[in-house]
């Protein structure tokens, strides 16, 4: 068929909390004392200390690059997907493929090196099997997520070299609550895509020990408005160079169409998002400890718009293209357990599995493309040992397994079988001022295409080590691990048509394990007024495996290969935040988040492609008992540092406003959030987007939300 268009745990709520003085919608670790830490206990979490919830350990200074985004701040930024809620964190970006699928970018890295988690396990989607694939992450009823960076993430896998994302929600209770009937809604309205949106949870306690819950969500968008031209300035230029070809060649009606579609602006087509969710879940909780179940269905449809090919296209023929649209659905299973041990050697031992059944199916106007199924398991067991003489530790199993499908002619990628297996421990002193962190982990992992004759097998060994020391109120250290990766399926099968990406992808079933060194530095500074975080950090890759364009065409598609390589990428995260002044009960703080990756293929062979470039993004709060103000100013530069057939990124520079009021003051029981995005109505593109070129990010853009808790 030709295509004219090309597109391309927290087992328990652990209790460290960490007072800090840093913007509310990066809140940020560095803590320097948690001997008088105290969890949250509102709802909202309005506050701005932290809660470390998944490396299963009371303390971890390991984490020298976690972040978190939860209360109100998480209300006013939550949108369709969630790579777009987190973007404004250090050294995070967003694939930004469509309104419907965008899925974290950290550290430059996207797809399986970063992991993305539900309550500490894998999502058990396929987000991370390409660009255009959704993430089945509730953002309505979520009501924390945590971003994880640096050698910490060896417990969630080798594989996750960028880092872990973990969004964490109420759908295993983790309490009883203290009403007949808790509630908590979330209800909003965006102008740029008619975006309307809303989620409920509710729990009851049945007994003095057992609670249940349910909770649902709906999102209805129309298509995305941007602030000018939809196409970038160097594809128009092809689609009217296209044109006065068409023109010249007699073509006057194509040549028109041409001409139109390079000059569409506003909305961009084929953009609009519908999503629904329901849950439910019940558990036992006692002092001995807590079981739990949960049952979710997550539905969406969502359009992926199109970048006309030009160049693949006869001068006499029409560049119009039959929409694509997705339909997928996933039926989920979650099992949550915790027994306390006592006072031995271990404290408690948790466990955490789900099982999802996810399809996929991708419509060309009415009519069926392909259709991608998935079944997977994950599950894991951890060993949290009591704390003794300044040693603790977590130590535990993992395993996955996922049968994975793709039905119709555009099936890129043949059915095959995915089995993992992990051993993990992680050990952390603490002597005086001195914090020691050692790491091990093994994993095994087979991967086979029957229909294809292949099977592969791989085991890797990972270790991280990390110090730390105090010197008053600032904190130094440095982590070195070393990991492995597996190729994954898609890296190594891959072998055709994709008919989403508008792309023809092709593996190497020949891919050998990934690994690298991972270094890091990092300082942080925390005082009732001052904080910050500065961290450096360096990752050097044997055989990384990156898939890049071509310039070849296959089925009127362009070739996208994986390749493999040495590789080196290094790079700069900033994070900190000052208080001005104060008037009565009134602060005034300032914040800046900065990064920086650079990201290169050894032996002259270029630029790792998709990396965002420098970062800088500054803002201005006024806090108070019932009414928060905040402007923020945000500049992205050129990225030119591109790779082969990878077009440039123009830098762009977003101003923001937001006002929270809480009319019953610090009850914070209700929110009313105010906000207006890219006031100056900017054109902005993500490098890190597959789409860039053709998908820019939402122009001006208002938006209205109200957070309730009862």
């Amino acid at each position: 068929m030709k295509i004219a268009r090309f597109h391309v745990f927290a087992a328990s709520m652990t209790t460290l909390s960490v007072a800090l003085s840093v913007p509310a919608y990066a809140q940020q670790t560095g803590s320097t004392d948690t001997s008088e830490a105290t969890p949250q206990t509102d709802d909202f979490h309005g506050t701005e200390e932290i809660v470390v919830t998944a490396p299963y350990v009371e303390r971890l200074d390991i984490l020298s690059g976690t972040s978190a985004v939860t209360g109100d701040v998480l209300a006013e930024k939550t949108r369709a997907q969630l790579g777009d809620i987190l973007s404004s964190l250090p050294g995070v970006s967003a694939t930004s493929f469509s309104p419907g699928a965008s899925r974290p970018v950290l550290r430059g890295y996207q797809g399986n090196r970063v992991a993305v988690l539900t309550d500490g396990i894998g999502n058990i989607d396929a987000s991370n099997t390409s660009a255009d694939h959704a993430v089945t992450i509730d953002t309505l009823t979520v009501e924390r997520i945590e971003v994880l960076r640096g050698p910490a993430v060896l417990l969630f896998g080798g594989q996750a070299v960028g880092g872990a994302v973990n969004a964490l929600d109420k759908r295993i209770p983790r309490s009883i609550p203290d009403e007949a009937v808790h509630v908590d809604a979330l209800a909003g309205y965006g102008s740029a895509a008619r975006d309307w949106s809303g989620g409920a949870s509710v729990d009851v306690p049945l007994t003095e020990r057992v609670v249940v819950h349910v909770d649902g969500s709906y999102r209805n968008s129309d298509d995305l408005r941007t602030g000018g031209y939809v196409f970038a300035p160097s594809l128009r230029s092809e689609l009217l160079d296209f044109a006065t070809r068409q023109a010249g060649a007699g073509n006057a009606a194509g040549a028109a169409e041409t001409r139109g579609i390079a000059n569409e602006r506003g909305r961009i087509p084929n953009s609009a998002v519908k999503t629904w969710t329901a849950a439910g879940g019940a558990a036992f909780i006692d002092e001995g400890g807590n079981l739990g179940i949960s049952y979710s269905i997550y539905d969406t449809n969502y359009g992926v718009p199109d970048r006309p090919a030009t160049a693949l296209a006869a001068t006499s023929g029409s560049i119009a293209a039959t929409p694509v649209t997705i339909g997928m659905r996933q039926y989920r299973a979650d099992f949550r357990g915790e027994l306390n041990l006592g006072g031995g050697l271990f404290d408690k031992l948790r466990l955490r599995a789900g099982y999802a059944d996810y399809t996929h199916t991708e419509f060309e106007g009415d009519e069926i493309g392909t259709v991608f199924i998935s079944q997977g398991i994950e599950g894991r067991a951890e060993l949290i040992q009591n704390d003794r003489n300044g040693w603790r530790g977590a130590s535990g199993v993992q395993y996955q397994t996922r049968d994975f499908e793709a039905i119709g002619a555009e099936a890129f990628v043949p059915p095959n079988k995915n089995r993992q297996f992990g051993m993990f421990t992680l050990q952390e002193f603490t002597a005086g001022n001195l914090d020691a962190e050692v790491a091990l982990r093994f994993d095994t992992a087979e991967l086979r295409a029957d229909i294809l004759g292949i099977s592969r097998s791989f085991n890797n060994v990972s270790s991280a080590f990390g110090v730390g020391y105090h010197i008053g109120d600032l904190k130094i250290g440095a982590n070195l691990s070393r990991t492995g990766r597996a190729p994954a399926v898609e890296e190594l099968f891959s072998n055709g048509p994709h008919i989403a990406t508008q792309a023809f992808e092709v593996g190497d079933p020949l891919l050998k394990s990934e690994r690298a060194w991972n270094g890091e530095l990092y300082a942080r500074y925390d005082t009732a007024d001052t904080a910050f975080n500065l961290t450096l950090y360096a990752n050097r890759f044997d055989n990384f495996i990156y898939e890049a364009e071509t310039g070849v065409v296959a089925d009127d598609l362009p070739v996208f290969q994986y390749f493999q390589n040495d590789a080196k990428v290094w790079g700069v995260e900033f994070q900190g935040s000052q208080n001005v002044a104060s008037f009565g009960n009134v602060d005034l703080k300032v914040d800046a988040v900065a990064d920086y990756t650079r990201a290169k293929i050894s032996a002259g062979a270029g630029n790792i492609p998709r990396i965002p470039p420098l970062r800088v993004l500054g803002g201005v709060e006024l806090n108070g008992a019932r009414l928060d103000l905040r402007g923020e100013v945000e500049w992205s530069a050129n990225q030119t540092k591109t790779a082969p057939f990878e077009t440039a990124t123009d830098g762009f520079t977003l101003v923001n406003a937001t006002a929270t009021w809480r009319p019953f003051g610090s009850d914070r029981n209700i929110a009313l959030i105010a906000s207006a995005n890219n006031i100056f109505d900017v054109v902005a593109r993500r490098s890190a987007s597959f789409t860039k070129d053709f998908v820019p990010l939402s122009g001006r853009d208002f938006r209205l939300s109200a957070r309730i808790s009862f």
